[in-house]
């Protein structure tokens, strides 16, 4: 009996163990799976990395580029004398906050159709949104040049001097030829960059720059134009942009995937487009609005001179900062617009945190290299030492401001690649004209802090859109997030033609993979049946040397019984 106890005892010790020798390669194997997991997710996120560091670096050198244009061709006016370069520094705001923000705003509603048909592979429609863009801002451009062409006498109008608004006028109507070719150009740039083809629109860009620079100089200083030739050479410049991007898409294979084609079904696209449009616009241009109209009510500040100079110094570097983080929100607009109209909620998720790492990177490096140059960034505009002092007194607050302004900018790009321009809108309108203007009033006017009150309350406007962003974008539910209703709808039409002219060869797959299915069921059952009955002829093998054990312990005790019967009833009593 002890024999048996002792070998029945071995048994239970040895299922325990195997029971935590299987428990222990389980959690091996766990570990090892989170180990690949891991792994995994690193991998995915340094390809999503990788795909929008090949967004931004060339759009960085596209937007900077057309910017360059102006800044150009204003340089050249500048040196004509005090006032050529006042009156097209009047017109270049005056246009900017009329016209060419305008149609910069209407453009980015391609952002969202293009880009979320891109992602969804309807193709025709690329080119059906981006003729819809073009018909849309030209007939734009109307009404606004002839608000350009009676510049001069509002000017006037408002009090400033005639002889500046005489020749801000001119300099604005030379300008109306620049209107129509910079609507092309923003929708070409839109219908190329939701496609992720950054590479032509760099080159174009950089050809642009480089042939505008002695053409300007030529119209300005040899051929006795004066500032008018500077206009009309941001014109001829951006016409130039436009057919090196023409010729790129007519000898490229892009266009007959995309079907940039013109058709009636471009006339019915249009309300499409403008439903994204004007929320779009409102986004743009309520921001751009409450920069300019606070820099010109710094003219009503006492050392106005002064105050206007430094404020207008710190606008200047905003800006030309401002086309390195609007770069990184065209490519979060482009991934997640593509990868919504995919149906690839997580990985648009993924590109907005890969996207805001980059930029925080690059927003830090950015506001720490400005404040080290604080002491001579004054020098960059001018040489007057009160001039350059105030401006380095300036700079924390214009650090502030860029790193803000940068994640806002990120942000704003989502905002339009997920069709949320009219949550922009609403929060651009809080943000600037219920919270920004309001302080900088309060604090430039009536507190006295001057330019510094007015760009300190400027800031707020950055600050308060990225927290209501964050807070949008955070709450987004991004397994829900759908494609925008038009894009949507064509979708759903171009699956169910697609499912109509292959449903032989589905229902073909289907029966196939249903009798593999089948036979994979029977296999498994088989195999289920086969180990079942190995489990049990092993259970049977088991008990029986179990029992065989047992009868061989009660027959050596039979034996013992046998052979000394006086020894079992001592034993017993």
């Amino acid at each position: 009996m002890k024999f048996l106890l002792f070998s029945l005892l071995n048994l239970k010790l040895g299922e325990r163990e195997r029971r935590v020798m299987e428990e222990a390669l389980l959690v091996e194997e766990d570990k090892e799976k989170r180990r690949v997991v891991e792994s995994r997710r690193w991998e995915v996120y340094v390809a999503e990395v990788k795909k929008v560091g090949w967004i931004v670096m060339p759009m960085v050198v596209v937007t900077v580029s057309q910017y360059l244009l102006q800044v150009v061709s204003m340089s050249m006016a500048g040196h004509l004398g005090e006032v050529s370069l006042s009156s097209a520094a009047i017109a270049s705001s005056f246009t900017n906050v009329t016209g060419f923000s305008l149609l910069f705003g209407m453009a980015g509603a391609l952002e969202t159709l293009c880009g979320q048909a891109y992602g969804a592979e309807q193709y025709q429609k690329l080119g059906i949104y981006t003729y819809a863009s073009i018909v849309s801002l030209i007939l734009v451009c109307l009404p606004v040049s002839l608000l350009w062409i009676f510049m001069d006498k509002l000017l006037v109008s408002i009090g400033q001097d005639p002889l500046i608004s005489h020749q801000a006028g001119k300099y604005a109507m030379w300008l109306i030829p620049a209107l129509f070719p910079y609507a092309i150009l923003q929708s070409l740039v839109r219908y190329l960059q939701t496609q992720s083809l950054i590479l032509p629109m760099l080159l174009c860009s950089v050809v642009t720059l480089c042939f505008h620079v002695p053409l300007c100089w030529a119209l300005v200083f040899k051929s006795n134009m004066g500032n008018t030739g500077a206009a009309l050479a941001i014109g001829l410049s951006y016409w130039l942009n436009v057919i090196l991007l023409g010729f790129y898409l007519k000898g490229s294979p892009v266009s007959e995937k995309t079907g940039l084609s013109f058709s009636k079904d471009v006339f019915r696209s249009i309300g499409q487009f403008f439903r994204f449009a004007v929320p779009s616009a409102v986004m743009v241009c309520l921001e751009w609005w409450s920069y300019e109209v606070l820099i010109l009510l710094s003219g009503l500040l006492p050392n106005a001179k002064l105050e206007t100079s430094v404020l207008s110094i710190c606008l200047t570097t905003a800006s030309l900062h401002y086309y390195i983080p609007y770069s990184f929100g065209t490519a979060a607009s482009t991934r997640v617009s593509n990868e919504v109209g995919a149906g690839n909620p997580q990985a648009a998720r993924l590109a907005v945190w890969a996207v805001m790492v980059l930029e925080a990177a690059e927003a830090t490096i950015a506001a720490t290299t400005l404040f080290c140059c604080r002491n001579i960034l004054g020098h960059a505009y001018s040489d007057d030492k009160e001039v350059v002092d105030y401006v380095k007194d300036m700079t924390p607050l214009l650090c502030l401001s860029i790193f803000m302004d940068s994640f806002q900018a990120v942000l704003s790009g989502v905002a339009r690649g997920s069709g949320w321009q009219h949550i922009g809108a609403y929060v651009n309108l809080g943000a600037f004209y219920l919270v920004a203007m309001p302080v900088a009033l309060i604090l430039g006017f009536v507190l006295h802090l001057g330019g510094k009150g007015i760009w300190m309350g400027l800031t707020t406007g950055p600050t308060m859109q990225f927290i209501l962003l964050s807070i949008i974008t955070s709450l987004t539910d991004w397994q829900k997030q759908r494609l925008s209703k038009a894009v949507e709808g064509d979708a759903k039409v171009g699956v169910a033609c697609r499912d109509r002219n292959t449903a032989a060869e589905v229902d073909r797959e289907v029966v196939h993979n249903a009798v593999v299915a089948d036979r994979v069921v029977h296999d498994g059952d088989v195999a289920v049946e086969e180990e079942e009955e190995e489990t049990s002829n092993r259970d049977d093998d088991d008990v029986a040397a179990a029992m065989g054990r047992i009868n061989l312990v009660e027959e050596e005790a039979a034996v013992a019984d046998h052979k000394d019967p006086v020894a079992v009833d001592v034993g017993v009593f």
